[in-house]
């Protein structure tokens, strides 16, 4: 979908197993950027900014050495123009929807 944010227009797609997936979406889905595990959305994509809650966890409960990816979970909005994964309640807060994708 489509969406405002700070006046500029962004691609987002809130993170479901069963909405509809726009095609940037579906080529990361192929290329392995992004994957289940089960009700998470692992990214790796690189330049993706989990939200601050997760960096914290990860530094409080990672290893050192270890790859961590950010996460986004079901009915949060994956980002791709700003490069971030964003709450439903922030989503809300902060975006205006200008256009929903479709079937």
């Amino acid at each position: 979908m489509k969406a405002l944010y700070n006046g500029r227009l962004s691609d987002v797609w809130e993170i479901s197993k069963t909405n509809v997936q726009p095609v940037w979406v579906q080529q990361a889905f192929k290329q392995n950027y992004l994957r289940w595990n089960d009700d998470k959305l692992v990214i790796s994509m690189s330049g993706i900014n989990p939200s601050m809650k997760f960096n914290l966890k990860i530094s409080l409960f990672s290893y050192p050495g270890y790859a961590s990816y950010p996460v986004g979970y079901i009915g949060d909005f994956l980002d791709i123009t700003n490069h971030r994964v964003v709450s439903k309640k922030q989503f809300y807060k902060h975006y205006q929807i200008i256009e929903e994708d479709s079937l």
